[in-house]
């Protein structure tokens, strides 16, 4: 999640628990589906909802929800929107599509919202495919996973097809054994390293759940 501010970021590292190990964040995702008139899928509509610990640090940082009553303000909501959208150049959103395994590129977030929901900061924006798809034959894949394994994401609720009422839509869970077992030797590997952050393997993918959508015709 390359978007943290340094003050965020270094109040998550100095908190004893969470800086012990991989993931810092936890993020439940939420995908849309979107179709186009041709039936074409062309966007994926994307929610995400952070943890309490994360909100509550977030929001404190920046100021916000003052009386901590849950609820922002209209002038609140408008300065929180879009807190998740200032990516670094190549970051990826987390975010990843295929056409069978034919990766297809997602266009930068558009149309970002945000609010406090239950003590959760929960965030939404759209991305774009470079090329509309029609998941016939071949699946449309949508998976959800950090790289880095800073943050964890789960698909917390069955996904939403916008547009067609003849496709299908399954999510998929990692093995978790098998991915505990790649993140274990991994930190094997770094053992008694001077800055685990930093060298931190790549192992998020591991990790990844998907979204897999198909149409009838």
């Amino acid at each position: 999640m390359r978007w943290l501010s340094v003050v965020t970021l270094a109040l998550l590292l100095a908190l004893p628990v969470r800086a012990a190990a991989h993931p810092h964040v936890f993020v439940d995702a939420t995908l849309e589906i979107l179709f186009d008139a041709e039936g074409r899928a062309e966007a994926v509509r994307i929610g995400w909802t952070y943890d309490p610990l994360f909100s509550m640090t977030y929001l404190a940082e920046q100021g916000l929800d003052a009386d901590f009553d849950g609820v922002l303000t209209a002038e609140e909501e408008a300065q929180l929107a879009g807190f998740d959208m200032n990516w670094a150049e190549g970051f990826e959103g987390d975010t990843y599509a295929l056409l069978g395994e034919q990766p297809i590129a997602l266009s930068r977030p558009e149309q970002p919202t945000a609010t406090v929901r239950e003590g959760s900061l929960v965030s939404t924006h759209l991305r774009r495919l470079a090329v509309p798809v029609l998941p016939i034959g071949q699946e449309l894949v949508v998976q959800v996973y950090d790289p880095s394994f800073y943050t964890s994401y789960i698909i917390a609720a069955t996904p939403v097809l916008t547009g067609r009422s003849d496709c299908r839509v399954q999510v998929f869970e990692p093995d978790r054994e098998a991915a505990d077992a790649r993140l274990q030797a991994a930190l094997e590997e770094l053992a008694g390293s001077a800055d685990v952050e930093t060298e931190f393997p790549a192992i998020g993918s591991a990790y990844a759940e998907e979204a897999r959508v198909s149409c009838a015709s």
